[in-house]
């Protein structure tokens, strides 16, 4: 039987706590992770759209460094969005900034019409490189 292992960045964020969920979960070689958002160490979100997404992405690169991953392990992501359509120009130049050049990896976005406070979320499963998936 594969175990599951909890892992959390180092800075983790309040929402973990209060919410009582995991980071991210290893099962054998793979990462499955929580569903990020642009919140601040205090669990509040980040006010201003663009800088939200961006943390965001800080909160998933933190989570995937202390998996010993990084953005080129993700295989898939799902993005979700409280106005699609308005916020899509912000999230595709920050995916861009992000995921500079392919293989991408395959995307999902959903619109929502509530995340907490929150106006973006990704989550992702990522495979742990062999050196530390053995």
């Amino acid at each position: 039987m594969i175990q599951r292992k909890p892992i959390f960045p180092a800075n983790r964020h309040a929402l973990y706590q209060e919410h009582q969920y995991s980071a991210a979960i290893r099962s054998g070689d793979l990462l499955f992770v929580s569903g990020q958002v642009g919140s601040r160490v205090d669990g509040s979100p980040e006010p201003q759209f663009d800088a939200q997404v961006k943390l965001a992405f800080d909160n998933l690169k933190a989570i995937l460094t202390a998996a010993g991953c990084t953005l080129d392990d993700i295989i898939d992501v799902t993005t979700f969005h409280t106005d699609p359509e308005q916020q899509f120009d912000t999230i595709m130049a920050v995916k861009r900034e992000i995921f500079q050049q392919p293989p991408y990896p395959n995307w999902t976005a959903v619109g929502v019409n509530w995340l907490a406070g929150f106006d973006f979320e990704i989550k992702v499963i990522a495979r742990i490189p062999e050196k530390m998936g053995s």
